[in-house]
């Protein structure tokens, strides 16, 4: 059977390997596993989410309300908004793959940075659109600019901020003034699904929604619920913009893509912002140890405005190795071999996990 030729460059997304897997494979009991390689929450959820499910799980035979209000009202009030500003997504790569939708083809491209989320890379190459990189891996803003204005036709610029798999962030203020040189017909999406930690670290990478698309027509910013709220499993993501870009957005979402549980629960997940700065807070406290052991251990490491930390290894050690060594011994990581670097990339997890971590990987450095 022959496909459309497009998909014959897509590498097919891998996520981190799932508890399950490594369980089959390895015969290791799941109270022996410590799972660090998808950036979720390792408190789980609020337990107000969880009460919710419970209330709405008997309703599930119908339809979700297709307006979203309900969600979509409490993203307004917490970025000060309209509702008309929002769209929400199953996750927030599904909005991705409604902007590149929107504003790629074969003959406008897509501008990323040379290590970023892999989405823009597939779904821009899903329909044909060309995906210009910049040669660094991590963000690079005079890259971006160079690429842009040399190579023409850019219809979307995607900044991932802070980016994964990596984890590094850009200030607000270099942002803008990158963003203030980019033709009004170019959308600039700005990737915020870790803003919640970037901000808490240092209020100088914090991108507000609302100044962003005050400013900026052209722009389009991403949220999720997937990872300072701990909705992983949900998938429920968001876009904000204005008016004429929603509108545009609009005609690419299918009806009901978001269930009606995901919908509840993420309206309650808001309702328990304690919840989210306790792991935020824990994130950073913990993060401390990575740095400090990776300092002890003469080990690279990315400084990180996230929930994880990119761990990068000199030319003797072999990051694949690593990673499948600690796979046998029940620790999933994420291995950054496929990206053309020699490291890992770990979610920051509860105290016990991480000394877990620490202690499996010491004898193999």
């Amino acid at each position: 059977m022959r496909f459309n030729r497009q998909l014959e460059s897509i590498k097919t997304y891998e996520g981190g390997k799932p508890i399950e897997l490594v369980m089959r494979e390895y015969g290791i009991p799941p109270e022996d596993i410590v799972k660090l390689a998808s950036n979720e929450n390792p408190f789980g959820t609020s337990e107000k989410v969880v009460e919710t499910i419970r209330n709405y799980a008997p309703d599930v035979y119908m339809y979700p309300d297709d307006s979203m209000l309900e969600l979509k009202t409490a993203l307004a009030k917490k970025f000060g908004i309209e509702t008309a500003n929002l769209i929400i997504g199953a996750g927030s790569d599904q909005v991705i793959s409604f902007a590149i939708n929107a504003k790629a083809n074969k003959h406008k491209k897509v501008l990323t940075a040379r290590t970023t989320f892999a989405m823009y890379d597939i779904y821009a190459k899903q329909i044909g659109a060309k995906v210009i990189k910049t040669p660094s891996h991590q963000h690079n803003l005079d890259e971006f600019y160079h690429l842009y204005k040399k190579d023409g036709d850019v219809g979307i610029i995607f900044l991932c901020l802070p980016n994964n798999p990596l984890g590094e962030s850009l200030d607000k203020k270099d942002v803008f003034e990158f963003i203030s040189k980019i033709d009004d017909n170019t959308m600039v999406v700005v990737d915020g699904a870790y803003q919640d930690f970037a901000a808490a670290k240092d209020p100088a990478k914090k991108i507000d929604p609302k100044e962003l698309i005050e400013t900026f027509p052209n722009t389009l910013y991403l949220g999720t619920f997937s990872k300072s709220y701990g909705l992983g499993g949900m998938r429920v993501g968001y876009g904000i913009a204005t008016e004429e870009i929603m509108n545009a957005l609009y005609k690419m979402r299918p009806p009901f893509n978001v269930t009606s549980l995901s919908l509840k629960a993420a309206t309650a997940a808001m309702e328990d912002e304690a919840f989210v700065q306790k792991g935020i807070e824990n994130n950073f406290r913990e993060m401390q140890k990575y740095e400090a052991f990776a300092k002890e251990n003469k080990i690279d490491f990315i400084d990180s405005y996230t929930n994880f930390i990119t761990l990068l290894f000199k030319k003797e050690k072999n990051a694949s190795e690593i990673a499948q060594l600690l796979l046998k011994k029940g620790i999933i990581i994420r291995d950054l071999q496929s990206y053309g670097l020699n490291g890992i990339r770990v979610t920051i997890g509860r105290p016990e996990q991480n000394e877990r971590f620490f202690t499996e990987i010491a004898p193999l450095l």
